[in-house]
């Protein structure tokens, strides 16, 4: 049974139709890479996933259970799945710890010292644990992407998704974040990652997709992918990719 199951998932947004028929699944601990021009509809895809969106036909499955399930709890999905995105969102007027524990304490009522023990746990894993009385705007936009991605990580999300959580970063800064979805690969993490780095897609992906007006054009292997892309469309994309010297 997937992980992840997506079934001709169908969405618009008023008359414009932004994911149509999207069928992909994501099996438990692999990597999925979606790539493609901005507009193309990742973003959105993923919204979906984490139910931070409606969509109005298809169906999306977590371990074979369809997360508009009666018996689903929208906190328990939030929990299940993490998502990081390109804007860091932290809470100017609160630490780094009160960002990280505030859902798990207020919306999953862990006890305030058990959330903020594991709390600091991740912030040492990711080099952070200096940075727990920290604010956000003391940090630098590194080192607070890597706090959002704690954020996702505290409440032990089965599947994380990841928005083009590099976009927003000074190139110098992009290493320090790409290592740290790379470790997660390392321990098995279930992973769903947007993003315009073709070379971390290539070395970190199970599988990458190509989108491209709301359709997934093509899904292979990292290599066969970037390697020997068999859609026109695909290859035209990523030699606009190898000639802006991305790839």
């Amino acid at each position: 049974m997937p992980k992840i199951e997506i079934s001709h998932l169908t969405k618009y947004y008023g008359r414009k139709l932004v994911l149509k028929d999207i069928s992909l699944n994501v099996e438990e601990h692999e990597v999925v890479c979606l790539i493609g021009s901005s507009g193309s509809g990742k973003s959105t895809l993923l919204r979906c996933i984490n139910d931070l969106v409606p969509f109005e036909y298809g169906s999306i499955k977590l371990d074979g259970v369809s997360i508009y399930d009666s018996g689903f709890d929208v906190r328990d999905l939030y929990k299940r799945i993490g998502i990081v995105f390109q804007a860091y969102n932290l809470f100017p007027h609160m630490t780094v710890l009160d960002n990280i524990t505030l859902a798990p304490r207020k919306v999953h009522h862990t006890a305030k010292r058990k959330s903020e023990a594991y709390a600091r746990e991740l912030l040492s894993l990711f080099a952070l644990g200096d940075f727990a009385d920290s604010y956000p705007e003391q940090l630098s936009g590194g080192q607070q992407q890597r706090v959002a991605i704690v954020r996702a990580m505290v409440n032990r999300p089965e599947v994380l998704l990841l928005d083009e959580v590099t976009a927003a970063l000074d190139p110098e800064l992009i290493g320090d974040v790409l290592a740290v979805i790379k470790d997660l690969r390392k321990k098995g993490m279930t992973m769903l990652i947007v993003t315009h780095e073709m070379g971390f897609a290539r070395d970190v992906a199970d599988r990458v997709c190509f989108l491209d007006g709301g359709k997934i054009l093509e899904e292979a292997p990292p290599d066969q992918l970037f390697q020997n892309p068999r859609n026109p469309r695909t290859r035209q994309f990523l030699q606009r990719i190898i000639e802006a010297g991305r790839l």
